[in-house]
């Protein structure tokens, strides 16, 4: 039988789940994770049930890891014009949802096989089309799990390396030590706000209850990106948001 929180009572217990933590942690760093945290998502669970379905609600933890984009892309990114670099871009923006969504699976292979239920989310799925909402907000988990706060620019921003990274999760019923939410330390920061080329985001700062759409007008930044594959580059690469922000920009 699957041990709830307030089972966790013995030392035995408690250095098990800590020690499977470890292993969790040390794959995924192993693999190229630079972040990695646990996130209680209780608090937030009428957000993710209401994005991804009640069934979600069965999964009060979440794993969240990031890999780091490559500075070299990144950094050039006021190019985006450029197709050389749009196209680099883009072929990195793929292979990474790969090599998130392999870590994923063995994490939730680990998991498994000390008894545990797991969802791997899908690095890039999108469910929605019209709101570009996949199962579950990989930024919100990441919040939840104390790796950074989500910015006026709708991503996930870290002490470590800014928003400059794309992330994994892993749903779960194990009892994994959870991280604290961290504050928003934008302040009165617009960096990304006035880089954005179609002027999409609109400034406002970050609640778990609120919608995407109340930080970043989707259908804008989506047009400018059709436009982009359409009319330009032939791909939907921008990364103005990721350019921009001041957080992490030595890495």
């Amino acid at each position: 039988m699957i041990e709830t929180f307030t089972q966790l009572r013995s030392t035995t217990e408690l250095g098990r789940i800590t020690d499977l933590q470890s292993e969790l942690e040390n794959l995924a760093r192993e693999r190229g994770a630079c972040i990695f945290g646990v996130a209680d998502l209780v608090p937030v669970r009428d957000t993710i049930v209401a994005q991804g379905g009640e069934w979600l609600a069965n999964f009060p933890r979440g794993i969240s890891f990031g890999v780091s984009w490559a500075t070299g892309i990144v950094s050039q990114m006021p190019h985006h014009k450029e197709k050389n670099l749009a196209l680099t871009y883009d072929i990195f923006l793929d292979a990474m949802s790969y090599y998130l969504d392999d870590i994923s699976l063995r994490l939730s292979f680990v998991l498994e096989r000390a008894g545990y239920r797991t969802v791997p989310v899908p690095a890039s799925q999108i469910l929605d089309d019209e709101k570009l909402i996949g199962l579950v907000s990989h930024k919100l988990v990441g919040h939840q799990a104390g790796l950074g706060w989500i910015g006026k620019n709708a991503l996930l921003i870290t002490p470590q390396v800014g928003p400059r990274l794309r992330l994994g999760t892993v749903l779960t019923d194990a009892p994994l030590i959870a991280g604290t939410p961290m504050d928003d330390q934008c302040g009165d920061c617009r960096a990304c706000v006035d880089a954005c080329p179609p002027k999409a985001l609109l400034g406002r700062n970050f609640h778990a209850e609120d919608e995407r759409v109340a930080r970043v007008k989707v259908d804008m930044c989506e047009a400018y990106r059709h436009h982009l594959k359409k009319n330009v580059t032939g791909v939907q690469a921008c990364g103005m948001c990721l350019y921009a922000c001041p957080v992490g920009r030595r890495y």
